[in-house]
C-alpha cells in the first residue's frame, strides 16, 4: 500500500513539473516565435536570448497590485480564476505517458488515474473550464467581460460537441474508453512503413479535432471571448495580479492538455515506430515520457504558429462553422469509422 501511494505521488509530481514547466518555457516561445514570424526581435534583454524575461514577468504579476471592483459579485469572482486552472490540473492523471514497467516485482501502469472510463472522465473535467469563463464574465460586474462570457459560453458548448464527436470516432476501432488501449491499438504499421496511427485512416476526425481545440481554448482565430479589439480583454478584464496569471496560466495549460490527448488519439501517444523500449523502468518512463513530449511540444508551436497567422472571425462566422460545418462533418465521420470498423477496413 505504501509502495503505491509512492508510486501515485511520483507520478504525479512529475505531471505537475511539466504542467508548471509549460507556462513560462510557452510564454517565451509564444514572444521569441511572433517576433521572429514579425521580422523583430522579441525579448532579449533580461538573460541570454531574454530567457529569463517569463521570470521577470512572474514576479511582475506577484508584486502587481491586486484589485477587487466593489460592484463585484465576490465569491464568484474569486472562484473563477480557480476553475480556470483546475481542469488543466487534473485531466492530465488520465493521459498515459509510457508502457507498463515493472517495479519491484510490481506492474505500474504509466497513467495516474488508470479508470475503466479515462476518455469521459477527461471530457467531463475539461468541460468544467467554461465555468470559470462565464462566472468571470458575470461576477465582475463589466459588460465587457458580460459580452466576453456570453460569447464564451455559447462558444465552448457549440464546439464541445464536434470534439466529442472526433473523441468517439477514434475510440470506435478500439472498442474502449481506456487511453492506454487506445495507444497499443496504435502500435504497427500500414501497409509495412505507414505508422498505424489514427490521424491516417481518420484524417477527416483528426481536422474536425484540431480545429475544436482552437476554439476550446480560445486561441486564434477563435479569441473571440477575450477579442482586445472588440472587448478589451474580454471575460477578464476585470483581472489583475495572481488571478490573471491563473487565467493567463489556464489556457497554457490547457494547450497542453489538448496536445496530449490530440497526440494519444491520432499519433500513437508515447509509441514511436522503430523504437525500443528498454527492460529498466526508469528508462522506458523517459523515453515513453520523453517521446510523448516531442509530440505536444510539437502542436503546441503549430498552436503559436497559428496565432500569428490568422486573423480572428466574426462571432457569427464562429457559430456558423460549428453547427453548420464541424457538427455534420463530425456526424459523417462518425458514421464513416463505424461502417469501416465493420468492413474490418480499421
Amino acid at each position: 500500500m505504501t509502495q503505491e501511494l509512492i508510486t501515485t505521488l511520483v507520478k504525479i509530481t512529475l505531471w505537475l513539473v511539466v504542467l508548471l514547466t509549460t507556462v513560462p518555457v510557452m510564454v517565451w516561445v509564444e514572444r521569441r516565435a511572433s517576433a521572429f514570424i514579425q521580422d523583430r526581435r522579441g525579448p532579449n534583454r533580461v538573460g541570454p536570448l531574454g530567457l529569463v524575461q517569463p521570470l521577470a514577468d512572474a514576479l511582475k504579476f506577484i508584486f502587481k497590485e491586486d484589485i477587487t471592483p466593489t460592484a463585484a459579485d465576490r465569491p464568484l469572482y474569486l472562484l473563477a480564476p480557480l476553475l480556470a486552472v483546475l481542469p488543466a490540473l487534473t485531466t492530465f492523471a488520465l493521459i498515459p505517458f509510457g508502457p507498463d514497467v515493472v517495479i519491484d516485482g510490481r506492474t505500474v501502469p504509466l497513467i495516474v488515474a488508470d479508470v475503466e472510463t479515462g476518455v469521459l472522465l477527461l471530457l467531463a473535467l475539461a468541460s468544467l473550464g467554461v465555468y470559470s469563463l462565464v462566472m468571470a464574465g458575470y461576477s465582475s460586474n463589466n459588460k465587457y467581460s458580460l459580452f466576453g462570457g456570453i460569447r464564451a459560453s455559447s462558444q465552448m458548448i457549440s464546439y464541445e460537441l464536434a470534439l466529442t464527436l472526433a473523441v468517439l470516432a477514434a475510440l470506435i476501432p478500439v472498442g474502449s474508453f481506456r487511453l492506454d488501449e487506445v495507444v497499443l491499438y496504435q502500435q504497427g504499421t500500414w501497409l509495412g512503413f505507414l505508422p498505424r496511427w489514427n490521424v491516417f485512416p481518420q484524417f477527416i476526425g483528426f481536422m474536425v479535432f484540431l480545429i475544436a481545440a482552437f476554439a476550446e481554448t480560445n486561441r486564434v482565430p477563435f479569441d473571440l471571448p477575450e477579442a482586445d479589439s472588440e472587448l478589451v480583454a474580454g471575460y477578464h478584464t476585470e483581472y489583475s495580479s495572481m488571478k490573471f496569471a491563473l487565467f493567463f496560466m489556464g489556457e497554457y495549460m490547457s494547450m497542453a492538455t489538448l496536445s496530449a490527448l490530440a497526440a494519444t488519439l491520432y499519433f500513437g501517444g508515447w509509441h514511436l515506430p522503430g523504437v525500443r523500449f528498454s527492460d529498466t523502468w526508469y528508462w522506458a518512463l523517459a523515453q515513453g515520457f520523453g517521446i510523448l513530449l516531442m509530440k505536444v511540444a510539437l502542436f503546441l508551436l503549430f498552436f503559436v504558429w497559428v496565432r500569428w497567422s490568422f486573423p480572428r472571425f466574426r462571432f457569427d462566422q464562429l457559430m456558423r462553422l460549428g453547427w453548420k460545418v464541424l457538427l455534420p462533418v463530425g456526424i459523417f465521420n462518425l458514421v464513416l469509422v463505424a461502417a469501416m470498423t465493420l468492413a474490418g477496413w480499421l
